[in-house]
């Protein structure tokens, strides 16, 4: 059976992972002041970290519509997995399960699951190619999506930020105040809960020391052990290597995968930012 992983732009392929065909992206798009910019293979990073550095009003992110997903799924594969940014922080979910509803009516008997990652960015990584290794053994739809599903409720997402503005200004910072960060001038290790919401896991003085933090929780998270760690960061390679180098002497990961961000991630993230999931 043929299969298809549809995945929002949020979720930061590498450019290894794209090529093996099995991916779909489906763009979000980022506005940044008067300008609308698409989150597909023609983004350029350094330019949205500069326009976003010169504009007055903070950046935003608009989902895709239900149509753009109804495009992905007409890609001729058995069965069509499609993996979202939480449903929490962003409305592409919503318009994915609209488009399978849709596309249901006119095609009742395809497969068609559509997975609230509860995540983002190294999350929705994470569980694309969660998915994948389960979905190339030939296992039948049902069960990957069982799995997969399983996967999602253990999955942990960790992230380390130079600044907060940017969740903040759109809301993303619920039950969190990003001031004191700036008051007192530390850096905040954040996680995801279990619905997918954010939340404060530690802090420390520099980045360096929240990695450090970063690296030794997940070293004494017992389910880490044989799983894959995708780690994604937003111009800042030596921070995501560093993270790598400390997973490998603390952690026993079967593989590290290191991506840069893509557009929505970039908004989020913002320079500097690392996005750990496993």
């Amino acid at each position: 059976m043929s299969f298809k992983i549809v995945v929002d732009s949020c979720c930061d392929l590498t450019p290894a992972q794209i090529q093996e065909g099995c991916f779909v992206s489906v763009p979000l798009t980022i506005h940044v002041g008067e300008e609308a910019i698409i989150d597909n293979a023609a983004f350029d990073q350094t330019d949205l970290l500069w326009k976003m550095r010169e504009s007055e009003t903070a950046p935003h992110t608009a989902c895709p519509s239900p149509v753009q997903y109804m495009e992905a799924f007409d890609c001729g594969a058995d069965d069509i997995y499609v993996v979202t940014l939480s449903a929490l922080l962003s409305g592409s979910h919503n318009s994915a399960v609209q488009a399978r509803l849709m596309w249901l009516e006119d095609h009742p008997d395809a497969h068609i699951h559509v997975f609230n990652s509860c995540s983002a960015s190294a999350g929705e990584v994470a569980l694309a190619m969660q998915i994948r290794d389960l979905a190339v053994t030939g296992m039948p739809f049902s069960e990957v999506v069982s799995r997969a599903s399983r996967f999602i409720g253990g999955m942990e997402t960790l992230f380390v930020l130079e600044t907060l503005d940017n969740l903040r200004k759109n809301g993303r910072l619920t039950r969190l105040q990003s001031i004191v960060t700036s008051t007192l001038r530390i850096k905040l290790l954040m996680g995801a809960t279990r619905e997918g919401e954010i939340c404060k896991k530690g802090q420390a003085l520099s980045v360096k020391q929240a990695l450090s933090k970063m690296a030794s929780l997940m070293a004494a998270d017992e389910k880490h052990q044989g799983r894959r760690l995708a780690i994604a960061h937003c111009n800042c390679p030596d921070r995501a290597f560093y993270l790598k180098d400390l997973a490998l002497e603390q952690c026993s990961f079967s593989e590290i995968v290191i991506s840069d961000t893509c557009g929505v991630s970039t908004v989020y993230a913002n320079d500097g930012g690392v996005v750990a999931a496993y």
